[in-house]
């Protein structure tokens, strides 16, 4: 008799990905994930609580993907960093990127991915009330040019067009956050 197949949540998390990469996020379900794992569909739920569940933690691998900047680097070359992080996860996983616009970080770790942010707004001198609204506008812009630019909204543009109108968003926000509260309208 064979051995039964070892799984955990990071085996699960990496076979919905590979299952989201190559059918969209409609061919991820628990019996998808299961199959290539070869497992039943009830062994994945000592890992994963549900879809739902599985979809958060799809939120996580897609935010944790690459390791987080380094906390000693001044603010804005974090946010820059977590910026071209996302833009180059949307590049990679193009058909699972998009859930990052439907889904809350809800798992721990993709928490400390926005914590990140803020804090790194916070740095800038923005409060905690500000920091949090900050980081819900910026990372749905970066998150939305990041999603657009991986769909093929951009691809009659060059890849130099592209990376300065990145700069330029970036630059934007950078703007925004050194304005300050007060000033902004």
């Amino acid at each position: 008799m064979g051995r039964r197949a070892q799984i955990s949540r990071p085996a699960i998390l990496d076979a919905a990905l590979a299952i989201a990469d190559e059918h969209g996020l409609t061919g991820v379900t628990m019996a998808a994930v299961a199959a290539r794992l070869d497992v039943t569909a009830m062994a994945l739920y000592r890992h994963v609580a549900g879809k739902d569940d599985l979809l958060d933690g799809l939120v996580e691998v897609l935010l944790t993907e690459l390791p987080p900047p380094a906390a000693e680097l001044p603010w804005q070359e974090r946010l820059q960093y977590l910026a071209g992080a996302l833009r180059s996860t949307a590049a990679r996983h193009p058909a699972v990127f998009p859930l990052l616009l439907q889904r809350p970080a809800a798992t721990g770790q993709a928490r400390q991915v926005r914590d990140s942010v803020c804090a790194a707004l916070r740095q800038a001198g923005l409060d905690a009330e500000q920091a949090a609204r900050a980081e819900r506008l910026i990372s749905t812009a970066i998150l939305g040019f990041a999603t657009s630019e991986a769909a093929g909204r951009f691809d009659h543009h060059s890849p130099d067009v592209r990376d300065s109108d990145f700069a330029c968003l970036l630059n934007g926000i950078h703007t925004l956050i050194t304005l300050g509260p007060a000033q902004q309208t």
